[in-house]
């Protein structure tokens, strides 16, 4: 479907254009989000040139509650658990979400890290996967992950 690329001018965004190491537009760090336009809400904006962030306020109040997609309990392959500690790229985490997302095909393993080394707070394109800390999340594939248990 059809995704608008928006920059926060009140409340809190998860990027800075930039998603999955794919630049789709600029604005600062933490202000960016993506959202689909039957979802957005509030004044309406001139539309901005090609290339240009558009600035909605109010996208995502302030203490909002936003429910997150169910997970499964367990990779498929059974040796990923919710909850599990794990090592991404050398840092460590927790697995917080497992199952399909809409960004990409297959299963992902969404992980909340202990230091703000992710990229966003469980949210990806829009879509609330699970919540931590701004920058505390990633997405990674089954295989980019180790268990924290045995690297002791």
């Amino acid at each position: 479907g059809e995704w608008l690329g928006l920059e926060l001018t009140d409340g809190k965004g998860v990027h800075d254009g930039n998603v999955m190491g794919v630049p789709y537009f600029e604005c600062p760090a933490g202000k960016g989000v993506f959202a689909e336009p039957a979802r957005l809400t509030g004044s309406s904006a001139a539309p901005a040139r090609a290339g240009a962030p558009t600035a909605v306020a109010g996208m995502t109040p302030e203490g909002a509650e936003v429910e997150t997609l169910p997970s499964r309990e367990k990779s498929a392959d059974g040796s990923i658990r919710l909850g599990q500690q794990v090592i991404w790229k050398g840092k460590q985490g927790v697995v917080r979400y497992i199952g399909e997302v809409r960004f990409a095909a297959g299963e992902w393993i969404g992980v909340e890290m202990h230091e703000a080394n992710g990229v966003h707070d469980g949210t990806v394109l829009g879509v609330p996967y699970f919540k931590c800390s701004s920058a505390k999340g990633i997405f990674a594939k089954q295989e980019q992950l180790q268990n924290a248990l045995t690297m002791a």
